[in-house]
């Protein structure tokens, strides 16, 4: 009985030195410049109470509808908004977040992120992130519906997918703008699920 009581608070012990438990993922979650970002504060509480370790990244245009520290407070970890954030050590943090990272997702992605990812560009961390990473990405669309339906925003998003972008959304509904249309952000537990259905793929890919 000394023996076992004895094995049981050994692996209590060994339980509390333990800092991810195993399955704990790691999500690189993107906010951009849409009065949806607001939404993310939501969705980043939700991945955490998934049990991952979720690390934002903004665009500069995000930070106007909600505050890095917000986001910050309820990952647990520090947000990124600009290349000079990174200024802790050599390897910069962009390409470390890149590494580290089970799945990018951007929610919301604006016409403007999608653009620069369908071409390759890489401006800001997010994108330079989206570039390095060889995690699964997976895109929430959020704007305006003609915008979402214009000829250069489909054709980006064809490209995208054709690389193996995944997109959830965007829904129908009223919009931000007053107009009627495609273009909401996709339902925010929807997303969540989304994004633990990718996880789990992964998972069952490696095995």
């Amino acid at each position: 009985m000394e023996r076992d009581a004895k094995g049981k608070r050994d692996k209590t012990s060994a339980r509390k030195v333990v800092r991810i438990r195993p399955g704990t993922k790691s999500v690189v979650l993107g906010v951009t410049g849409s009065i949806a970002a607001y939404k993310s504060a939501e969705l980043t509480s939700l991945l955490v109470k998934q049990g991952h370790e979720v690390f934002v990244v903004m665009t500069q245009d995000a930070t106007e509808f909600i505050s890095p520290l917000t986001l910050q407070t309820l990952s647990k970890n520090p947000v990124t908004t600009s290349f000079y954030d990174e200024k802790e050590n050599w390897r910069p943090g962009h390409i470390e977040l890149a590494d580290r990272a089970n799945l990018l997702l951007i929610a919301p992605a604006t016409a403007h992120v999608i653009a620069e990812l369908a071409h390759g560009l890489s401006g800001h961390p997010l994108t330079a992130i989206a570039l390095a990473t060889r995690a699964p990405i997976l895109l929430a669309p959020a704007m305006n519906g003609k915008m979402w339906g214009h000829g250069a925003t489909q054709e980006n998003a064809e490209k995208l997918k054709a690389r193996g972008v995944e997109f959830i959304g965007p829904e129908e509904g009223m919009l931000a703008c007053g107009y009627e249309g495609i273009g909401r952000l996709w339902k925010v537990n929807d997303i969540a699920f989304r994004a633990e259905f990718l996880l789990a793929r992964q998972d069952n890919l490696i095995a």
